[in-house]
């Protein structure tokens, strides 16, 4: 499994300032609607569902948020640059900057648990980060994510 098959280059959006968690999620849900053809409030509900049972910031400004979908086949990525970081009720209590969310099918299992522990390796790499955190272009940024590690399926 690698980011390449998870993330589509149109899943990937770069915003100035954001106001709230909330608004993120939205702006998540319109991301995977028009790049997975996913229903825009389903997403943004079932972001907010995971979200409550413990907030997906893993600190050093990134947040990993993640949701089983009813219909999805596949799982699939979204990621967002925040250029003004933003409260994220983070582990470490640190604002974040970098969110990549993962879209799971519903009986997903081993699938959403391995894109899982990709996303979180490639988000780990504190290279990867620092070039994601200085440029601007989502085709970029793609190449960034995309160039990172892959493991290898059990």
């Amino acid at each position: 499994m690698n980011i390449a098959k998870i993330l589509d280059p149109q899943a990937i959006k770069v915003v100035g300032k954001m106001t709230s968690k909330k608004r993120l999620f939205q702006d998540l849900g319109e991301i995977a609607a028009s790049a997975y053809g996913l229903s825009e409030n389903g997403t943004v509900d079932a972001l907010q569902a995971r979200e409550s049972l413990g907030p997906t910031g893993v600190g050093h400004g990134i947040a990993l948020p993640h949701a089983r979908i009813e219909g999805l086949e596949r799982v699939v990525g979204a990621f967002m640059r925040l250029e003004s970081p933003m409260d994220f009720d983070a582990v470490d209590r640190q604002p974040v900057d970098l969110v990549f969310a993962l879209f799971a099918p519903a009986e997903s299992g081993v699938d959403h648990l391995k894109a899982l522990a990709l996303v979180s390796r490639t988000m780990r790499d504190n290279d990867i980060c620092a070039k994601l955190r200085a440029n601007n272009d989502p085709a970029t940024l793609h190449a960034i994510l995309t160039e990172g590690p892959a493991i290898k399926a059990a």
